[in-house]
């Protein structure tokens, strides 16, 4: 057996990676929900490059620690968590499916691709890449409507727009349609592939040298989550950007805490729109607390799946052990 072979081996069946996966979003999640909500409010803020108008309106937020006082005194240190459970059920799916995906392709291409002595014909940061990319493309089309979910309760304010879930849930149906809840699909799918590629690329790439240095409590798999988020976030953010500027598009649209969302229609269009009103800048509003963000959420996420990850293999293990005896 090929030491690739004996990796995904070593990585657990299929339900174990796929409870595994749930678990590290779910708790993923709610870690880093009020960042997110940040992230959300200064990537909707639109104004113009001179940063007021010719109005002389100011941004209401200005920098990630201002974004969140100003938050928990307007609205209260429960809005930070706006937009959880649309965000919690998104989180657990698209872990689970990506994890879940993401070993399929790996086994799929350990199956096809190998040479007459079993090895495979990829390096490893081309398999990598490959199977998380495809991870990354399945878990988003998958989840997409929870995205669009958790990115609009996540930006009204103290005027709700949706009073619940299901009326949210209703009210896109009605007033939308289908393809309401698709909304910025994609620019979503065309950052998402090279994203999801640079990040499995680099954590595989970055794990297995910190796995030597044998840091306390598993701190490899962290560190090895942190840099390859960094890497991926930073590479396709203004696409991130554009599509949640998309996804409030709709009858609902000036009902936001930014009533001056302006009207986009597509990914370019958009792209050009931001660059001429806002400059350059415009397409990374949001980049550092995204940053900031994908720092805990990363470590947490690949921290929490191998841990868990590592726990139901041994498990199996001790009850098949059990069961021969």
């Amino acid at each position: 057996m090929s030491k690739s072979d004996q990796r995904l081996q070593d990585e657990g069946s299929r339900p174990q990676v796929l409870i595994a996966g749930a678990t590290a979003g779910l708790i993923s999640r709610f870690v880093i929900a009020p960042l997110d909500v940040v992230k959300i409010r200064l990537q909707l803020q639109s104004h113009p490059a001179s940063n007021a108008g010719s109005s002389g309106v100011s941004p209401i937020y200005k920098g990630t620690v201002n974004t969140l006082k100003h938050i928990v005194r307007h609205e209260g240190v429960a809005a930070l968590w706006k937009g959880n459970v649309p965000a919690e059920m998104m989180y657990v799916a698209y872990a689970s499916i990506q994890f879940t995906t993401y070993r399929s392709v790996t086994q799929l291409l350990h199956r096809t691709l190998v040479d007459d002595n079993n090895r495979l014909l990829l390096p490893q940061a081309a398999e990598s890449f490959l199977s998380g990319a495809a991870a990354g493309a399945t878990a988003t089309a998958t989840t997409y409507p929870l995205d669009l979910l958790r990115t609009r309760f996540a930006a009204q304010g103290n005027d709700r727009v949706y009073a619940s879930l299901w009326r949210a849930v209703r009210d896109i149906s009605r007033d939308e349609g289908a393809r309401g809840f698709f909304q910025g699909l994609p620019p979503a799918l065309t950052s998402i592939v090279p994203s999801m590629g640079l990040f499995f690329a680099v954590y595989e790439g970055a794990r297995t040298p910190l796995g030597r240095l044998e840091l306390p409590g598993g701190m490899g798999d962290a560190t090895a989550g942190v840099a390859a988020s960094i890497v991926a976030k930073t590479g396709v953010f203004p696409l991130d950007l554009v599509r949640k500027r998309i996804q409030v598009q709709g009858p609902t649209r000036s009902r936001y805490v930014h009533k001056n969302i302006p009207e986009y229609r597509g990914t370019v269009s958009t792209v050009r729109a931001i660059v001429e009103r806002e400059g350059v800048r415009g397409l990374y509003r949001g980049l550092t607390v995204s940053l900031i963000k994908a720092a805990p959420a990363s470590a947490v996420t690949m921290w929490t799946y191998e841990r868990m990850l590592n726990f139901l293999t041994h498990r199996g293990e001790e009850k098949v052990g059990a069961e021969g005896v």
